[in-house]
């Protein structure tokens, strides 16, 4: 069979990266500032996926998979404030309020421009590319009272990232901005960053009687490189050309195993290596650690349960320099040293109905705590992780955080609520209290899905984000308080052919 994927969408949206400081998040947290008005996201996506798939016996098939993604976008959005001559990042500015008063001001359009106050507006003009091909083998059989599994799997695989980017000067006057300087394409930022991967991977599964095992090993092969053009060759004559490669070599083997006591409890456990490429700087090694879980499967009733503790033992764990995150979005990544990450997760399931009925009311209730600790010290970017003391926790992870939902479900019809709590985090390193200033304080919003089925091959769908229109604070970064999705509805038609 040969399966074929088509996918086309494009975007046009104000989004920015310019938050609030916190008492304009507390008196309208959906405020914009004068100095976003020219932020603008636009994009375009191109997808094609090839699936082929070969049955040569009931045991035995082979499905091969050939993808193309293509993404084009520019997102034109405020990225410094220049005030008095003196240019700082709007992370910075938001991370140090009270120093910069008077950045703020100009950005809220409080204070018209005199001279050199800019609100800098970057071009983030890029195109990316990833393609390749990856084909698994799977062949199973059974040997008397044993099964056996093997998969074997191959890819060849190639990305790449061009920037081309600019940054337009905008003075701001009674809260209109207007193009002072224009930037020149590629001043900015002009470079292709690529990378070629071949991965091998098998996997074997041997289930006798109550056990079941599961070993695997995997291999990478990853060349990364970066050709920098330079600000000053928008034609790419290559006359500044500088390139940096780094070549990764690895090998991440694993092992699960359960054992099922009956239909209704087993036990299963595993040790992963965890592996995470470095960027394209000569030298700089993977992100790795070796993960461990153990938990159970259970069964009381109509009740039906899951629970797991995990811990994951990082032994050089990868930070960004992302613009997401409050960095300057070079994307250079740096070495946070030995992180310790643990935790339990529960998911139960239960079916209201009876057995009888035509409508069924499942329920389900999923809960995860996550404990952190860096088990070094080192400095950090101010405005990414902070000042990092051996046993601080990791920022931007919640220690709570539950899903709970029940649905209605009818031959003709579904309803679902589901509600998510995510608790509060931190935005910088540290532990005990969190200090206000890099606070995100917990939130819960409920969601409704719902489907109609106009016949066997026409169906209607509704999807409401935020039903209650709860306001909350989803972030901090990368440069001051940003609300979480308002009320929102979705509406669909889908069709069967």
């Amino acid at each position: 069979s040969l399966d074929i994927k088509l996918q086309y969408s494009d975007e046009e949206s104000n989004e920015t990266y310019l938050g609030l400081t916190d008492n304009d998040f507390k008196t309208n947290p959906f405020k914009r500032y004068d100095g976003s008005a020219k932020d603008l996201m636009k994009n375009i996506h191109r997808q094609v996926v090839l699936t082929h798939t070969i049955d040569f016996t009931k045991n035995f098939r082979i499905t091969t998979n050939a993808y193309h993604n293509y993404f084009k976008r520019n997102w034109y959005k405020a990225d410094y404030i220049t005030f008095n001559g003196d240019k700082q990042s709007i992370g910075k500015v938001f991370g140090n309020q009270d120093n910069f008063n008077n950045y703020l001001s100009f950005a809220r359009g409080e204070i018209n421009s005199d001279g050199d106050d800019f609100m800098n507006v970057r071009a983030n003009n890029r195109v990316y590319n990833s393609k390749g091909i990856q084909t698994k083998f799977d062949y199973h059989w059974y040997d008397n009272d044993i099964f056996h599994d093997i998969e074997i799997g191959l890819r060849y695989h190639y990305d790449d990232e061009d920037r081309f980017q600019w940054i337009d000067d905008y003075s701001i006057n009674n809260g209109v901005l207007s193009l002072s300087n224009a930037g020149i394409p590629g001043s900015n930022a002009n470079r292709i960053s690529s990378a070629k991967a071949f991965a091998a991977s098998a996997t074997y599964r041997l289930k006798y009687k109550a056990w079941t095992f599961t070993p695997g090993i995997r291999y990478e092969n990853i060349s990364l490189q970066r050709e920098n053009f330079g600000g000053s060759d928008p034609s790419r004559t290559g006359d500044n050309l500088s390139t940096r490669e780094n070549n990764v070599d690895v090998f991440i083997p694993g092992i699960g195993t359960n054992y099922k006591f009956n239909n209704n409890f087993s036990i299963f456990g595993g040790i992963h290596k965890g592996f995470s490429p470095p960027s394209n700087q000569a030298g700089q090694k993977p992100e790795v650690s070796i993960n461990y879980e153990l938990g159970s499967r259970f069964g009381v009733g109509k009740l039906r349960g899951e629970t797991v503790f995990f811990f994951n033992d990082y032994s050089n764990l990868l930070g960004s320099d992302l613009a997401a995150t409050g960095g300057t979005g070079t994307l250079d990544q740096f070495n946070a040293g030995e992180v310790d990450v643990n935790g339990l997760e529960l998911l139960l399931n239960y079916d209201f109905s009876n057995q009888e009925s035509t409508i069924k009311i499942p329920f389900t209730l999923g809960y995860t705590f996550t404990n952190t600790e860096f088990k070094n010290s080192f400095g950090s970017d101010e405005d990414l992780w902070g000042e990092v003391t051996s046993g601080d926790e990791l920022p931007y992870l919640s220690k709570h955080q539950f899903n709970i939902g029940i649905s209605l479900e009818h031959e003709k019809y579904e309803f679902n609520f589901n509600g998510r709590f995510n608790g509060k985090f931190r935005t910088q390193a540290g532990k005990g209290s969190i200090p206000e200033d890099e606070l995100v304080n917990s939130n819960f919003v409920i969601d409704f899905s719902g489907k109609y089925f106009i016949t066997e091959n026409i169906s209607t769908t509704v999807n409401i984000i935020n039903l209650l229109d709860n306001v909350y604070a989803a972030s901090r970064v990368p440069a001051g308080l940003r609300p979480g999705h308002p009320f929102g509805a979705y509406l669909g038609i889908q069709f069967k052919f």
